[in-house]
């Protein structure tokens, strides 16, 4: 499985990032932090949550914490639209069960 990694520090200082803040986020378990041969690395993947908690926590001033409660609640949300999308398309299906046998009789 290829994974494409970006180097730590070299993200901190072109995104003008505090480190700090990166670890924490992976100390709470937001993100992961890679160390391979001593070199510390970011997942290409994460960088669109990394960007959003970097957002809350510099533009808004959420602390780490406030940000995890956050990262909770927007999984549960989207857990919950996808439930609903899957009663929909099971009610549809239905619906339109029951709307041919009432065409027959």
């Amino acid at each position: 499985m290829d994974t494409e990694l970006i180097i730590f520090n070299e993200y901190c200082q072109k995104s003008h990032t505090d480190p700090t803040f990166i670890i924490s986020l992976e100390e709470g378990g937001l993100i992961e932090i890679r160390t391979v041969d001593g070199e510390r690395y970011l997942l290409a993947s994460q960088l669109r949550e990394l960007e959003r908690y970097s957002h809350l926590y510099y533009d808004l001033s959420i602390n780490i914490e406030g940000i995890d409660a956050i990262h909770h609640m927007l999984e549960r949300m989207e857990r919950l639209q996808q439930e609903v999308s899957f009663l929909r398309r099971q009610l549809r299906r239905f619906q339109t069960k029951d709307d041919f046998f009432q065409e027959e009789y």
